[in-house]
Parts: structure tokens; C-alpha cells; sequence
């Protein structure tokens, strides 16, 4: 098969000031190209395999030609429309503005997506037939927040997640539950998220997602107990009633010291069994991009074929890995580079 990962994504920008200053204090910003699930596709690219991001640009726009750049880079392929702008009050990309916080002050993210152009992405746009039966995929990564982002974006989410069925492409779905974007629309969006989730493999997210998004009864996790996995653990078992398809659910654990300092793990069902990452204390410099980190790893390892064990701990490395990034990925030189900090091996390698 041609690609090994492919993911719809809007792209956009993130601005972040320099030297770990708050948002509205700093004035010196640095621009990252970036996205949830190009954030995730960029594991696997790094480490060889073959990614593509389904999604659209604003056409003759500089910011569009910044991140087809950085999407070179990183070695992860694109196609998708060339939309117009339509004038200075028409399209453009999404803008996040979010710094890392410092010690006791946590990081604060604003979020400024009016005129997003990644909201016109539909089924049109996309020869799937090509894509799923000619080029061929081996396994398609959908997130809530593309699935939520506009009514054709939900109809292209599920148009993927049903060609890729009946094409044996596996179908992984980070369910990324947002109040904001399901405000009015919580039955459109219910059927929407049902159907995907219905079709999927690999179903990600933690017991708020399921919950909200899936209406997955189960119970809640307290709030305050570091690494209780129990709510995580009942919510599954319903989960794999209600969704019998998927065989792997995995979510990540994480509480905050403070803004450099995090206890992280994660939590895995695969092949009948759990697998779990403990918690253990990891040094932050920019947290953002840590759970889409443990997805590329996680997903990177189930393409390679490896036991649950193994997958969690590589998701979990990866994971970590990013939030020592100033970018919202994990670009991993090689495997050796992730194996060495799930072992804690931090000293230098000549």
C-alpha cells in the first residue's frame, strides 16, 4: 500500500512567545505549522513510513505556503483544494496563540479560528477511490476536533471511516470531545461521532470522551487521585459492548505538578488485556502536543505489528518526548532515541 498513516487535518499557525513569556506580555513570537492530527501523523513520518494529511489551503497565501513547507519537512505528504481568499475578511487559517507557562504558572492557550478555511473540507474534495483502492492505506487516523469542526467535515469523517472499511483499512478515532464545537449541535454530532466510532479499530480517548461524546455510561474518575485508572477501566467495558468493532482503546494519564513538571502514563486494552504505562515523573518545557505525541507512538507501533505492551510504552515515550519540544510534535531521530526514555537513559550518546 502506498501510505502507511493518512489523517484530514486543517492545518494552521501557532504563535508562541519566546523565552516562556505569557500571552499578552510577551512581544516576540515564534510560528510553528501545526494541527492535532498532522501532530500525530509526524511520529510515524519521522521514522520512516509513509504519511499523508488530507486537507486544503488558502490559495497565494504566504502563511499557506509556510506550513506546505514545514509539512515537506517533516517528510508527511498533502493534497487537498486551494481555496480562495476572498478578500481581506475571507478565509484563512486558524490561528492558536498559547505559551508554555513556567513553574506555578500554567500555560494559557487562545484559540482564534473565525474564517477557518479547513471548515470548507468535504467529501468532494478527495478522490477516495484512488486514495483507498488504487494508492491503498494501510490505517486512517480521525479526531473528533476535524469530525466537530463543520457539518462537511463530519459527512467527510464518516465518508472516510466507511470507504476505509470496505477497503480493510484499519480506522483509528481520537474522539477529542469539545463543548465548544458541539454547542446546538449535540444530535448531529452524536450520529456523526456513533457511526465513526461504530466503524473504528482503535478507539482513543479518556472517560470524558467517551462519555460525552458516545454517551458511554461509567464511572468518573475523582478528582485529585493521581493515576486512578479504575473510571478508565469500567468505561471500556462498556465501550467494547456498545462498539464490539474496535479491539484496541487507550487513553493517556497525566496530573500536573506544575508547569514543568508532570506525572505522565498511560493505559492500553489490545488483545483481550490491559497494558499500562505507570505514572512517573517527566520534565515539561511546552506541554502542548503530549497526547497527540502518545497517539503517533501508539499508532506507530500497531503498524509495526507489536505487543500491547510495547505499543503503550513507545505511545508513551513519544509522549513525552513532545513536551520537551518547543514544536507540538514528536520528531524522533530513530526508535533507539524513544526506547532510550521509556528506559530513563537521559545521559549523552557519543
Amino acid at each position: 500500500m502506498k501510505y502507511d498513516l493518512v489523517a484530514p487535518t486543517s492545518m494552521g499557525i501557532r504563535l508562541s512567545p519566546q523565552d516562556r513569556q505569557p500571552v499578552g506580555i510577551g512581544s516576540q513570537y515564534t510560528m510553528h505549522a501545526t494541527s492535532a492530527e498532522s501532530n500525530v501523523l509526524n511520529v510515524s513520518a519521522s521514522l520512516g513510513l509513509s504519511t499523508l494529511a488530507l486537507t486544503n489551503f488558502v490559495r497565494e497565501s504566504p502563511i499557506a505556503s509556510f506550513i506546505k513547507g514545514e509539512l515537506r519537512r517533516r517528510n508527511i505528504a498533502y493534497v487537498g483544494p486551494e481555496i480562495p481568499q476572498g478578500g481581506p475578511w475571507g478565509y484563512r487559517h486558524q490561528f492558536n496563540i498559547a505559551d508554555a507557562g513556567f513553574g506555578p504558572r500554567g500555560p494559557k492557550v487562545h484559540n482564534d479560528r473565525a474564517g477557518e478555511v479547513g471548515r470548507l473540507l468535504k467529501v468532494d474534495d478527495f478522490d477516495l477511490k484512488r486514495l483507498f483502492e488504487t494508492d491503498g492505506v494501510r490505517l486512517i487516523h480521525l479526531s473528533g476536533l476535524i469530525a466537530a469542526l463543520s457539518e462537511s467535515t463530519a459527512e467527510l469523517c464518516v465518508q472516510l471511516a466507511e470507504t476505509a472499511k470496505r477497503n480493510g483499512t484499519l480506522i483509528s478515532f481520537d474522539l477529542n470531545y469539545r463543548a465548544s464545537f458541539w454547542k446546538g449541535r449535540e444530535e448531529e454530532l452524536s450520529k456523526a461521532f456513533a457511526r465513526i466510532a461504530d466503524l473504528s479499530d482503535i478507539l482513543i480517548g479518556n472517560e470524558e470522551d467517551f462519555q460525552l461524546a458516545l454517551g458511554i455510561s461509567g464511572p468518573r474518575a475523582e478528582d485529585g487521585i493521581a493515576g486512578d485508572t479504575s473510571a478508565f477501566r469500567g468505561m471500556i467495558k462498556n465501550a467494547r459492548e456498545a462498539f464490539p468493532n474496535a479491539k484496541v482503546f487507550a487513553t493517556t494519564l497525566r496530573h500536573v505538578l506544575d508547569a514543568n513538571r508532570h506525572l505522565w502514563g498511560a493505559l492500553l486494552w489490545k488483545d483481550g488485556q490491559w497494558h499500562e504505562a505507570p505514572l512517573r515523573e517527566i520534565q515539561v518545557l511546552d506541554r502542548i502536543g503530549g497526547g497527540d505525541g502518545f497517539v503517533g507512538g501508539l499508532l506507530y507501533g500497531l503498524l509495526k505489528g507489536w505487543p500491547g505492551g510495547r505499543c503503550v510504552q513507545f505511545g508513551w515515550a513519544t509522549g513525552a518526548l513532545a513536551v520537551t519540544m518547543i514544536e507540538d510534535y514528536a520528531s524522533p531521530a530513530d526508535e533507539e532515541t524513544v526506547n532510550r526514555i521509556w528506559e530513563g537513559k537521559a545521559r549523552v550518546l557519543r
